[in-house]
């Protein structure tokens, strides 16, 4: 299942990562315009209740579709239809641990597995508490995708590492999602740091917002995240989001792919 996710980091640039929470708005028509765009990555939102790392753009998102009745099996039809349409494009969830593990580790990996996800970003159940997840999501064929963030330390970075899989995701800021950024030259120590303890391709998310902001991190990143500006613009324009979600999926498309890589200057 890894495979796509390793195949899109393999393209001879770095990689748009580009999220949108399931089940606020017309779901399926806003991720195939992410695709149509140039996303090569997607990662979809789990609605829950308390989104404790996510800022208002994302919370708002989380009420929009809970009160549109969403449920974790819903978020795995939207999946499932995602891979019908797409077969080649890596789909990732990202969420918390209740809607996940409430009916069983195991049940929710063979789901999801069943529905073509390739990896799950689980925010927070800690890589001590791996147990609880962990073991399903390989057993089935899924990357554990695991967080790293400003505060991660040498220490516990080793700790971050064993049993992930697909890529890193840094946080590069130690706060919640939104519009808060931090410094490109703390970015860029970040990166390096870890490029240089791990083989994994290391994505950035966190307050990336626009093309530039984008093409500054390509440089020095295997992949940028970009969710809170996607998801704004479905609770902006609702049922004529597509349109616009592709104009901007297709700008910071443009200018992660063409990024000048620091590392090959």
């Amino acid at each position: 299942m890894t495979d796509r996710v390793s195949t899109a980091f393999a393209k001879p640039h770095p990689a748009l990562v580009a999220f949108i929470t399931a089940g606020d708005g017309d779901t399926a028509a806003n991720l195939d315009a992410l695709v149509a765009g140039g996303a090569d990555v997607i990662e979809l939102g789990m609605p829950f209740t308390d989104p404790m790392a996510d800022g208002p753009a994302i919370q708002q998102a989380n009420i929009r579709s809970l009160g549109a009745g969403t449920t974790t099996a819903e978020v795995l039809r939207i999946a499932a239809g995602f891979r019908e349409r797409h077969p080649d494009v890596p789909l990732v969830l990202m969420g918390y641990a209740n809607p996940m593990v409430r009916r069983g580790a195991e049940w929710f990996a063979t789901a999801a597995k069943d529905a073509g996800v390739d990896g799950v970003i689980c925010v927070d159940i800690p890589p001590e508490e791996d147990e609880a997840l962990g073991p399903a999501l390989r057993a089935a064929g899924i990357a554990p995708i695991r967080l790293a963030t400003p505060t991660t330390d040498a220490k516990r970075l080793p700790q971050v590492l064993e049993g992930s899989d697909g890529f890193l995701y840094y946080v590069s800021v130690a706060g919640i999602t939104g519009k808060q950024q931090a410094v490109q030259g703390s970015i860029d120590e970040a990166v390096a740091r870890l490029k240089a303890a791990t083989e994994l391709p290391v994505a950035v998310g966190f307050g990336v917002r626009t093309p530039e902001q984008a093409a500054a991190i390509a440089r020095v990143a295997d992949g940028v995240v970009v969710g809170s500006a996607l998801v704004e613009l479905v609770g902006e324009h609702g049922g004529d989001a597509p349109r616009h979600l592709r104009d901007l999926t297709e700008k910071l498309a443009k200018a992660v792919h063409s990024a000048a890589r620091a590392d090959h200057e």
